[in-house]
């Protein structure tokens, strides 16, 4: 199923007879595949949705120069049938569903987030000049670590600089640009008008959304809790699956205690 540049699949359909809904948003030049470590261990009670964004790994090259990114948020949200109980969003896509949805009425929100390795700050003065250099400094080693996290065979350090460099220079300037207006947005977010529950997950380690960015984040929120996890850094789904599962269902068991609709049939 697609929105405009969107496409939805149904990663792993519920195995009982009522269903939480849970849209799964990957990060900048990543894809739904980042998810599956979750799925494989997703409650019975989960029906898992991901979505393909534009700002994925074999997305359109042109996204980061049209428009507002925060747009196919909503479109991803629009195309899950029945709607999303449950949004969990990573790194870029975490930045920008909380604006998203901090701007659309709280009727329309979801029932719950899960905004993993954030990136956030809560005033403009946060922010200076050697903070750019450092993130257009580090923009490759992102790309590094996730080569590393996804690979399913240890890879020679120059193969994984190489694979790097590829995905850095498909996602470009204007991707790294649309990166970091979005976290220069971060302080004007309300975030205030997000009325649901909303877990921060993001790893002890993470050198590339610092943690202390999650906390700052969880703070601002009205009903906002962190959860730091040991032994992983920005892709705690990946390099903790289980400690990340059994958080999401804790969250899941506490605040969305019946599920909203009936498992969606699958053909």
């Amino acid at each position: 199923m697609s929105g405009s540049r969107v496409q939805v699949r149904l990663e792993r359909p519920a195995r009982d007879t009522g269903a939480v809904r849970v849209l799964a948003l990957h990060g900048l030049a990543a894809s739904g595949t980042s998810w599956r470590p979750y799925a494989e261990l997703a409650s019975p009670g989960v029906e898992l949705w991901t979505a393909e964004l534009p700002w994925g790994a074999a997305g359109p090259t042109d996204w980061s120069r049209h428009g507002d990114p925060g747009e196919w948020i909503g479109a991803a949200l629009a195309a899950v049938p029945g709607g999303a109980d449950v949004v969990l969003a990573h790194s870029f896509s975490a930045v920008l569903a909380v604006r998203y949805l901090a701007g659309i009425p709280q009727v329309e929100q979801p029932r719950a987030l899960v905004a993993v390795s954030p990136f956030h700050r809560a005033d403009p003065a946060d922010f200076h000049w050697d903070d750019a250099a450092h993130y257009l400094g580090i923009f490759q080693e992102a790309f590094e670590e996730a080569v590393r996290i996804a690979s399913v065979r240890e890879l020679a350090p120059q193969t994984r600089r190489d694979m790097a460099v590829l995905v850095r220079n498909r996602v470009g300037p204007y991707g790294w640009l649309r990166f970091w207006e979005s976290y220069l947005r971060t302080p004007s977010v309300d975030t205030r008008a997000l009325g649901l529950p909303v877990l921060v997950v993001a790893g002890e380690d993470d050198r590339l959304a610092p943690p202390r960015d999650a906390a700052v984040l969880a703070a601002a929120l009205p009903q906002g809790q962190l959860e730091l996890l040991p032994g992983c850094g920005h892709f705690p789904m990946a390099e903790q699956p289980r400690l990340f599962a059994d958080t999401v269902h804790r969250l899941i068991a506490e605040r969305i205690a019946t599920p909203s609709a009936a498992a969606t049939r699958v053909s």
